[in-house]
Parts: structure tokens; sequence; C-alpha cells
């Protein structure tokens, strides 16, 4: 399965990027100029997302955290900090369950325990796979794109989200996704995570809410805890400047 990855050559140790549901690489274009000053920055496009080919059956979330494992290691990149976003903290904070030896540190972004802590979480994230089907990915991203950023958002932004997920999404690639998400709860499992992590949430989130990444915060031991203020559930994309800050403080 080919897994497109997206690399900028820094001068300091890698840094993988893991975008949300509805994203792909380019999900951190506000990211690259400052983190690959200081840092080898490496962000993928999921399989079957964007530029990477679909895998042949669902992944599941122990199969997308060993994809990103094989990153790592087929590009001698091991051990690097692991950045995941919503569904990319979801396969972060599993590779660091199942690959620890590839992980240096966390940071989860408006992340979750996984959508299969309750029965109606896990069928809305099923449901998703189908109405994208219905609708086609133009009209889905359309639909989606104004959640994930503040009520007080510009208009241009909300657009350029909405695009950048019309050309990242399809199905099967899609719908394996939100399986794994309708199949994950970590709950039981946080206490495990041994690296470095930090935990950030915009204060605007509606998708998954500071309380979510609290409770995250509070399960991983010696995890630090930051809310953007002014941000939706795309922190990174909203406030980048700030968000930047952030990693590169935890990350030095």
């Amino acid at each position: 399965m080919t897994v497109y990855v997206n690399e900028y050559d820094g001068p300091g140790e890698p840094v993988l990027l893991l975008h949300g549901i509805g994203g792909s690489a380019d999900s951190f274009t506000g990211q690259f100029a400052a983190l690959s000053a200081r840092h080898r920055v490496l962000a993928w496009d999921a399989p079957g997302y964007a530029r990477s080919a679909a895998p042949q059956e669902a992944p599941r979330m122990t199969g997308y955290a060993a994809t990103a494992a094989a990153v790592l290691r087929e590009r001698d990149a091991v051990p690097a900090h692991v950045v995941g976003v919503s569904w990319g903290g979801v396969i972060a904070t599993r590779l660091a369950l199942e690959h620890p030896e590839v992980v240096r540190s966390l940071v989860l972004v408006d992340s979750t325990r996984g959508s299969g802590r309750t029965a109606e979480q896990a069928a809305a994230m099923r449901r998703r796979a189908d109405e994208l089907a219905e609708v086609g990915p133009d009209a889905f991203a359309r639909a989606r794109a104004p959640r994930l950023l503040s009520a007080e958002a510009p208009p241009e932004l909300a657009e350029r989200v909405a695009t950048a997920m019309a050309r990242s999404i399809r199905l099967p690639g899609y719908a394996y996704a939100a399986a794994s998400m309708a199949e994950t709860d970590h709950d039981d499992v946080l206490g495990r995570v041994s690296v470095p992590t930090l935990v950030i949430a915009g204060d605007r989130d509606v998708v998954t809410g500071v309380t979510e990444s609290e409770a995250i915060a509070a399960a991983v031991p010696g995890a630090r805890f930051e809310v953007i203020e002014g941000a939706g559930h795309l922190s990174n994309v909203e406030c980048p400047e700030e968000f930047n800050r952030l990693v590169l403080e935890f990350l030095s």
C-alpha cells in the first residue's frame, strides 16, 4: 500500500503530523515552515486519503498505527515526536501504545478517546460514511467544515477548509477511518502511555470539546494541558501561530 508523505528536511529530531478524519497532509500548511525550521517534518495522507492509495480492507486503528510506524522506520525517522489532530490523535495514541519504540513524544490536538465509548457515538460515526456516499464529497465537506472552526472564523477560512476536505476524502478510505473510530475506546489504556505528552484544545471546539481533551490529559501520566483561546476544532488551522508556539516550546 502506497502512502504519500510530505517531508521537510529540518535540522532537528523528526516530527510526524497525523491529520484528522476530514484532512490530509495539507491540513498542516500552517505548520510546515515553523516546525521545519527546527525539526525534520513528515506529514502523511492517511491510507485511502488524498494522494495515498486505498487499503484493500479496513485497517482498523491497529492497522493505521502499524502503517504510521512503518512510515517512520522506512524513512529512518525513529523515534519521532508525533502530533495528531482529532482522529490523528487517536492514531497517535495507539501508535504510542503498540509501537512505543518509534515515539519520542505525543501532541494530541482536539482529540478524543475514541467514538466507541458509547453506542450512540459509534453509530453516529458510522453514519458519516453513508452520508458521504449519498451527497458526495463537496456537499459533505461544505456541511461539516463550518463546525470545525469557531463561529468567529472568517468565511474565507471556512471555504478553504471545505475545499481541502472535499479534495481529501473519498470512499472507502473515509468509511474505514470512521469504522476505526467507532470501534475505539482508549479510556482504560491511556494510563499506559509512557512518553511525554502535550494535550491541546481550542476553547471553541464543538466537535470533541475541551472536556474531552481534559479527560485525555488527566488520564495520561504527567500530561501537560493547554487551551488555545478563540480556536475551534481545527486549532492548528485557525490559530497557527499560537499552536506552533506551544508545540515548539513542548518539543524543546
